[in-house]
């Protein structure tokens, strides 16, 4: 009873320490009822529509019933509404963290120019087409998914603007609307191999030319506002030896929304040219080589 008496007494000739736990108990007792409302929604109400609402509702209005008694405890001297104002500030802070970040990343990609309506980016592991961007969301038109290479799947994505802090954002098309694409052509040994090189450099040059005219005018940009060396544009060959064939690495530059396209227009083009060459450049598949057959040696004796 002595203890108790004596931190009532202490509690009593510190007013500031006592209102402030009081507060404290208030708080517990708002959040506890509020939690315990929400949980008797949750059981009592079947309409999902009706209990997402009804739940919010008691939510906000614990919000308020907790702003009412912040402003009720705290309107002492100057030294107390500091600290209400602090604390009233610190919860909203930690209560709209989600909301406060995406209004900042909103400001961030004005500012930055990160990305626009219009830019093709990946963030946070989606990839589409940025079709909205409003003070807390980014919408886009998504590609990929269940959709082979870079087609629409047919769904809007609504992303938090947060997202641009929390990791990287590939623009396909900010500063420098190309980029490199490339694909094998397997080419049977003994074939023609300089008249395969030559077939597929010249289709590969006829139909790249724009797309290398273009881009080497934004690449110089590129270069001059980055600290990046000066790249190839042109279209270029690798060769590869393997076991099975001879392999032509085709890499080329092309406009970030016409990747598809191109692929199956230099891969139909090429194709055309190697049939009209008459067998002497022959395209390659998986084979099996049988070196030697082993002799099997039945022994037809009898009681055997």
């Amino acid at each position: 009873m002595e203890s108790l008496e004596f931190v009532w007494e202490w509690l009593r000739s510190h007013p500031t320490i006592e209102t402030f736990l009081k507060y404290l108990i208030w708080v517990v007792v708002v959040f506890t009822l509020t939690q315990y409302l929400k949980r008797l929604i949750r059981r009592n109400t079947g309409h999902t529509n009706i209990r997402y609402k009804s739940q919010k509702i008691v939510e906000v209005f614990g919000y308020l019933l907790l702003i009412i008694v912040t402003v009720t405890y705290f309107t002492g001297n100057i030294k107390d509404m500091a600290l209400a104002i602090g604390l009233f500030t610190a919860g909203i802070t930690i209560t709209l963290q989600e909301l406060i970040l995406s209004i900042a990343g909103s400001v961030y990609i004005f500012l930055v120019k990160v990305y626009e309506p219009g830019d093709r980016i990946e963030i946070n592991g989606i990839k589409g087409d940025v079709i909205d961007i409003d003070s807390v969301y980014t919408s886009m038109m998504e590609i990929g998914q269940w959709v082979s290479s870079d087609n629409y799947s047919g769904r809007i994505v609504k992303l938090s603007n947060a997202f641009v802090f929390r990791g990287p954002v590939y623009n396909y098309s900010r500063d420098f609307p190309f980029i490199w694409d490339e694909f094998d052509l397997p080419v049977r040994y003994g074939s023609d191999i300089e008249e395969a090189k030559k077939i597929v450099l010249e289709i590969a040059s006829a139909q790249l030319s724009n797309y290398v005219k273009e881009s080497v005018e934004k690449w110089k940009s590129v270069v001059g506002r980055y600290y990046i060396e000066d790249a190839v544009v042109e279209p270029t060959l690798a060769i590869t030896l393997t076991d099975n064939w001879v392999r032509l690495n085709l890499r080329y530059i092309v406009d970030y929304k016409k990747r598809r396209h191109t692929k199956h227009l230099l891969n139909e083009l090429i194709l055309k040219a190697i049939d009209d060459t008459e067998g002497r450049v022959v395209l390659a598949s998986a084979t099996i080589e049988v070196i030697r057959v082993p002799v099997l040696e039945v022994d037809s004796k009898e009681g055997r």
